[in-house]
């Protein structure tokens, strides 16, 4: 049922997308690692049967594992490599043979990962409180929450 309720709400998310690219591209986070971000992240609702607590959470609990396809689209990017203008210079700087020794180690970006966790899942949370309050005020959100909880009569 979890489902439905998300598949419902399609046109809105991409409509909030558009709107969310100034936070995005304030943050540290290219519209690239954006998007794998979202991809890690699944929208639930919390306690969807009670209507006066019922509200859209993020559930970051996958976003480690996104963490090092992060860095890549970031090395890429530096790179040039990313399809873009070519600007990156050739392959200097970035990363390069020391970073990737250091990174196999466990030496690499550990310590930034958590920050950057942080900072993705305050952007999901922004997103999330975003999406309801388009959902309220679209006049939406009523039926959304009562499929979440598994009423048939949307």
């Amino acid at each position: 049922m979890a489902d439905d309720w998300t598949s419902s709400i399609a046109a809105e998310r991409m409509e909030l997308d558009s709107e969310f690219n100034d936070r995005v591209e304030a943050s540290s986070f290219s519209n690239q690692q954006w998007n794998l971000v979202m991809t890690a992240i699944e929208l639930e609702i919390e306690d969807p049967g009670d209507p006066e607590t019922a509200r859209i959470v993020p559930d970051t609990s996958s976003l480690p594992t996104i963490m090092p396809e992060l860095d890549r689209v970031e090395q890429q990017s530096m790179m040039g490599g990313a399809g873009g203008d070519g600007g990156g210079g050739g392959g200097s700087g970035g990363g390069g043979l020391l970073g990737g020794v250091k990174d196999a180690l466990g030496l690499g970006s550990g310590g930034g990962d958590d920050e950057r966790i942080g900072e993705a899942e305050q952007l999901a949370e922004q997103y999330c409180e975003r999406l309801q309050e388009k959902l309220e005020s679209s006049g939406r959100w009523e039926g959304v929450r009562r499929r979440a909880a598994g009423d048939p009569s949307e």
